[in-house]
């Protein structure tokens, strides 16, 4: 069995940002097809996928293991608090806030507000970050983006762990 994370690590990249590009395309699908709106924490959600899938793409572009420690380091970064954002709402979803009250948009908010306001009032939620409009085998779309964003930061440790335990002989390995 080939380990991609030892001899490959740029195209284990490449797959994380195929995959971001794919999930990003479907959440597009489905506000512009299915017309579904996204509520704020989605948004959020699509910015940390948005970044995971640039920050993978640009480092596998890299052969350099410094390069590639860094590049999954920030995708591990984006990853996790993307997994938070989807987390936050996935309780939400659960427990739902008793006075469901739909505040403003996201980009409302951004334009209206100074940017230290604006973070807090993503992450209180609303009642459109409460209210679940598509699901797939029981799991809500925050839900899906949970696991999704928990497969990426798995993948990103592991990578990042591989390349820190590779001893550099004394040529530099080439990574395909």
């Amino acid at each position: 069995m080939i380990n991609w994370f030892e001899t490959a690590p740029r195209r284990v990249l490449a797959l994380v940002c195929a995959g971001c590009v794919a999930g990003l395309a479907f959440g597009l699908y489905l506000q512009h097809v299915v017309g579904l709106e996204p509520c704020p924490m989605c948004i959020v959600q699509r910015y940390a996928m948005l970044l995971v899938g640039l920050f993978a793409g640009l480092t596998a572009l890299s052969r350099n293991r410094g390069v590639l420690l860094g590049g999954s380091s920030l995708v591990l970064l984006a990853a996790g608090f993307g997994a938070f954002t989807a987390a936050r709402q996935s309780w939400l979803q659960w427990y739902p806030p008793e006075v469901a009250s739909c505040g403003r948009d996201f980009y409302g908010m951004i334009e209206t507000f100074p940017l230290q306001r604006v973070i807090p009032m993503i992450f209180k939620g609303s009642g459109d970050c409460a209210k679940v409009d598509w699901t797939f085998l029981g799991g809500s779309l925050a839900n899906w983006s949970f696991a999704v964003f928990c497969v990426w930061i798995a993948v990103a440790l592991t990578l990042i762990v591989k390349l820190s335990l590779r001893r550099s002989s004394g040529s530099q390995p080439s990574y395909a």
